[in-house]
């Protein structure tokens, strides 16, 4: 066990429905550690038995098995991403919890990360991640038809 993973699991990380956004905050930020290590094992150890991963691309909907195939090659070649949150909020609701929070990232700048956890197996676990790429709304007609004239862009 890598020692952030085993410090988390010490300091109570998988916490419980009623230990709220602090126990989902700790999963997320674990789960951005890990894929900026390119740690394969942890990075989906956040990830619930059914999960799904949006990506910034209109065809990247990715099941966990799916995602996992995708990442994999990444990781192995120590290739991993790094993504900064700088502003997050959770919202805990038994035991299901929502969250959107703004990442900063070196090369797409900032990026907007929304998903649902549930708390399974006695620990909260990644359901459905969602990137997007923000766009500010004074430049939004400018990037539609960028996308709209870009052969092939768009197509799922």
């Amino acid at each position: 066990m890598a020692l952030g993973a085993a410090v988390l699991a010490l300091s109570g990380c998988a916490g419980g429905p009623r230990t709220g956004g602090a126990s989902v905050e700790r999963v997320l930020d674990d789960f951005h550690a890990a894929a900026s290590e390119a740690d394969l094992g942890r990075y989906f150890g956040h990830f619930a038995r059914e999960s799904v991963f949006l990506g910034t691309d209109p065809g990247e909907r990715w099941d966990g098995e799916a995602f996992r195939a995708f990442v994999r090659p990444y990781f192995e070649e120590g290739r991993g991403w790094t993504y900064v949150p700088v502003e997050r909020h959770v919202a805990v609701h038994g035991g299901v919890a929502w969250f959107d929070e703004l990442l900063e990232n070196e090369a797409y700048g900032t990026c907007r990360g929304s998903g649902v956890l549930v708390y399974e197996d006695g620990a909260w676990r990644i359901a459905q991640y969602n990137l997007a790429i923000t766009v500010p709304n004074e430049r939004t007609r400018e990037v539609v038809e960028l996308i709209r004239s870009t052969p092939g862009a768009g197509e799922r």
